[in-house]
């Protein structure tokens, strides 16, 4: 099987041309190992390029515990990239995701994709849970270089209030009045990622709601530099809501499955 690797911020994923649709994708097992650091190609998720008849190609996402996930905002920029680089349209595309349809430009070295708009976003005590694709927690901290994101985000993503499906953790440092430090734990990787698109995404509509942060707003992530445009609707809830920021090809090769 051949396969190409990309990273969008540190964010990596096994990408697969799967328009003939022979990818075995009930195999959980298979995903699993294709995305193991040590016994497979290594990866935060895996994602198949599908035919759609309705649009230019349709995203189906694995996280590397080898379950299908939810909207995954640097994979997205990824197979935009992938697409582009297959040849499958110029400079703007649309296609469908699990969570519907999306919008994306490629400019140069940045992608610019188009989210789900956002309802609106629980308030609670300590943190802020909305979906931007996929389900979050916001929570700001001081000094989120030295945390221990995996220790204090791994009870949280599996707490009671979020049953069944859980949730990801995002905490988030303000350091500027324009900028966020982010660092995430993801679900379905079940340890800390480089960057998490749908969870920058969430930070940056929490942090224009509680602290009138103006859009776009500046993410720093471990794995690089993302940011996030969008309009705020006055009645609680973001359109236009645009993740941007690099999506690069690191290597092909191909594996004996």
């Amino acid at each position: 099987m051949n396969f190409v690797k990309y990273q969008g911020t540190g964010n990596d994923f096994v990408l697969i041309d799967d328009r003939d649709q022979l990818f075995p994708v009930g195999n959980q097992a298979l995903i699993e190992r294709l995305c193991h650091r040590r016994f497979g190609i290594g990866a935060d998720g895996l994602i198949l390029l599908q035919n759609d008849p309705d649009y230019d190609f349709r995203m189906v996402y694995f996280n590397a515990d080898g379950a299908e996930g939810s909207m995954c905002g640097n994979g997205g920029r990824c197979i935009v990239r992938f697409a582009h680089d297959l040849g499958l349209f110029d400079s703007e595309t649309r296609f469908r995701a699990v969570d519907g349809e999306h919008v994306a430009v490629v400019c140069e070295e940045e992608i610019f994709l188009k989210m789900n708009n956002v309802a609106g976003m629980e308030q609670q005590p300590g943190y802020t849970f909305l979906n931007t694709g996929s389900p979050h927690v916001v929570v700001f901290t001081e000094d989120l270089a030295a945390m221990d994101v995996v220790g204090e985000g791994r009870p949280i993503r599996y707490a009671q209030a979020f049953q069944p499906g859980g949730t990801n953790v995002n905490f988030v440092q303000v350091m500027d009045d324009h900028t966020l430090f982010v660092r995430t734990y993801e679900r379905g990787v079940e340890d800390e990622t480089y960057s998490c698109g749908t969870g920058v995404t969430a930070a940056a509509l929490v942090a224009h709601r509680q602290l009138n942060m103006p859009d776009p707003v500046f993410i720093q992530t471990l794995g690089g530099h993302l940011r996030v445009s969008f309009n705020a609707r006055e009645e609680g809830g973001f359109d236009n809501v645009y993740l941007i920021g690099p999506a690069r090809r690191v290597f092909a090769g191909a594996i004996t499955l």
